[in-house]
């Protein structure tokens, strides 16, 4: 007996990430805060605006590249690591002589 197949509706508003001007909504909102708090501590429109830009572009780059970055990192860093190929136990060397 053949199987018919089914077609199930996938609507696109499921799997895109919330973005605002192009950028994942957190990392927009870090970048706006902290192009906030460098305007108020050193005084400077122009270094805020600098950051917001700078940490912008940075955040774009991130949401292009892979939008769940930012959770890929956030929940590692929680995990244990099992094998470390940077930390291993010392070990000699033995030559026997013939």
């Amino acid at each position: 007996m053949a199987q018919l197949m089914h077609v199930h509706a996938v609507y696109r508003a499921l799997n895109k990430p919330l973005t605002i001007w192009g950028v994942e909504r957190r990392l927009f909102f870090l970048a706006l805060v902290i192009a906030g708090a460098t305007l108020n501590y050193f005084g400077s429109l122009i270094g805020g605006i600098a950051m917001f830009f700078g940490l912008y572009g940075a955040a774009q780059w991130a949401t292009h590249r892979d939008a769940q970055l930012i959770r890929i990192l956030l929940t590692s860093s929680g995990c244990r690591t099992d094998y470390d190929p940077g930390k291993r136990a010392p070990f000699t060397v033995e030559v026997l002589p013939q």
